[in-house]
């Protein structure tokens, strides 16, 4: 064999470290979408345009640019992960199936869960319900928990490959 048990070693401690990186920066931001699904979701799609109160005036929430630096420092980190796991075959068929599946649910996200929440957010408030609003909002609930559990599913799937690096590892010092 051309590669060195210690140079082995050390492709090897940055593959295993930076899957555990991306792996645990994809449950925060699993935590993160759970949480606004859980709490500030149910609460602005209950009544619009009443319940759209939470992104009105000087101190309305923004949720832009959280996702944004979440989503990138994540998909930066997945990248490191697929380029550093590249030659464990295991683990990096099962990255770019994730990869891949992430990007068509960030496509989405792109495409109807941000610019409809654009359009709530910009929407005036009025102390009245809009059936047509409370309608759109609802399905944009119910196709959120969707969303947030390919998320949540995506991000369970890396969990086993940590285990894949270290056995691995393991046969390859054995060799």
């Amino acid at each position: 064999m051309g590669i060195s048990l210690n140079a082995l070693s050390i492709n090897s401690r940055a593959a295993n470290q930076s899957l555990l990186i991306t792996t645990v920066a994809y449950l925060l931001l699993n935590g993160a979408q759970l949480f606004e699904t859980a709490v500030l979701v149910p609460v602005w799609t209950a009544a619009p345009p009443a319940s759209l109160h939470l992104f009105q005036g000087q101190f309305g929430l923004d949720f832009k640019s959280f996702w944004i630096v979440a989503h990138s420092l994540h998909e930066l980190t997945f990248l490191a992960a697929l380029l550093l796991n590249w030659k464990i075959a295991p683990r990096r068929r099962v990255l770019i199936v994730v990869l891949v599946i992430h990007m068509i649910v960030r496509a989405w996200t792109l495409l109807y869960f941000a610019p409809v929440i654009i359009s709530f957010q910009q929407t005036p408030f009025s102390a009245t319900i809009d059936q047509t609003l409370q309608e759109k909002a609802a399905l944009w609930r119910t196709l959120n928990v969707i969303r947030v559990a390919i998320f949540t599913l995506l991000s369970f799937a890396l969990i086993p490959l940590n285990r894949i690096g270290s056995e691995t590892r393991n046969a390859l010092s054995q060799a």
